[in-house]
């Protein structure tokens, strides 16, 4: 068939033309639209961290003993990690083109299982975090004050109220906020007054772990002939700076006690003090969303959108002066 033929038939150049517009109306409705090709390898990083650690001790006693259990894990291409004198921790492992993620993150997670007995119990108590979502960022959206709140109040707002919503996007591996100024407790000790009273940094945190903790205290008059059976209640957990200072270090036989707030200052303040972030000299907080190998980089970056807008829309209704 020539050119010539569509010169001397215009009906059936007509109909193939019509055609050709239909089944790329067709296309255009049903085909995914992506932001680049399909071609990241799945990947699961594994992270944990090790509090008061320098990176080189984060490296022998963290990372050394998780590499070795996670190595020539099945469908790996290779892995590779780092450590920063914060004491944080974190092994990306790359599979094959073709694995399935949820296969991976498994496999991952069974050998990490292997090597929990070689870890510090610091780490061991924290906890090692196995998720499956790549390297790279989505996209990153900022939460601004107007000035009247503080980052680690847009912190704490960003984690209760916009982080949960878009993690539940169909798609998103994780969010991450660098600098992150969660709300904590801190605890500033007094090196003087404690070397008055022959105290060390591990005295007062032996003393936390006695006495904040959440306890089940039982009951009076189980399985006794009387009418009423009464629960016990503990306080729990210590909430304010106020209660912490009250915790008791020492106690004398003539009655004299030496609290918490006797050498040390309390006070609420943020987790971490290493970053800090302004946008145009106003306090503000960062997301970095992560997607999971497969899912439509378009798709997530229109839902978490929607979502922030949603969710910041619903707060200005309640007068939260938050844009």
């Amino acid at each position: 068939m020539t050119f010539t033929t569509f010169i001397k038939r215009p009906v059936l150049s007509t109909v193939i033309s019509v055609v050709i517009v239909l089944l790329g109306f067709i296309g255009l409705a049903t085909l995914p639209i992506e932001q680049y090709p399909d071609i990241a390898p799945p990947t699961v990083v594994v992270f944990t961290s090790y509090p008061g650690a320098d990176a080189e001790t984060v490296k022998n006693s963290v990372l050394a003993p998780l590499e070795e259990s996670i190595n020539g894990v099945e469908g790996m291409d290779y892995l590779s990690s780092s450590a920063s004198n914060a004491g944080s921790a974190s092994i990306s492992v790359l599979f094959r083109q073709g694995m399935n993620p949820d296969m991976c993150a498994v496999n991952v997670q069974n050998r990490v299982s292997q090597a929990q007995s070689l870890l510090p119990a610091e780490v061991t108590r924290i906890g090692v975090t196995v998720m499956k979502r790549q390297t790279s960022q989505v996209m990153m959206f900022t939460l601004t004050s107007d000035g009247r709140y503080d980052d680690q109040f847009l912190t704490n707002y960003s984690n209760i109220n916009i982080i949960p919503a878009i993690k539940r996007i169909q798609g998103v591996g994780d969010v991450q906020s660098p600098g992150v100024k969660t709300y904590s407790m801190r605890i500033w000790l007094n090196p003087e007054v404690m070397k008055t009273y022959n105290l060390m940094p591990s005295d007062i945190t032996g003393v936390l772990a006695e006495q904040n903790i959440e306890a089940a205290p039982g009951s009076f008059g189980e399985q006794s002939k009387v009418a009423y059976e009464y629960a016990m209640r503990y306080t729990g957990r210590l909430k304010t700076a106020e209660e912490f200072g009250n915790i008791i270090i020492q106690s004398k036989a003539d009655g004299s006690t030496l609290k918490l707030k006797d050498v040390a200052k309390i006070e609420l303040g943020g987790l971490q003090y290493s970053v800090a972030m302004k946008n145009n000299n106003l306090p503000s907080v960062m997301g970095m969303v992560q997607q999971i190998a497969g899912s439509n980089a378009n798709e997530i970056a229109k839902q978490v959108t929607a979502q922030s807008s949603s969710r910041l829309l619903s707060s200005s209704r309640r007068t939260l002066p938050i844009s």
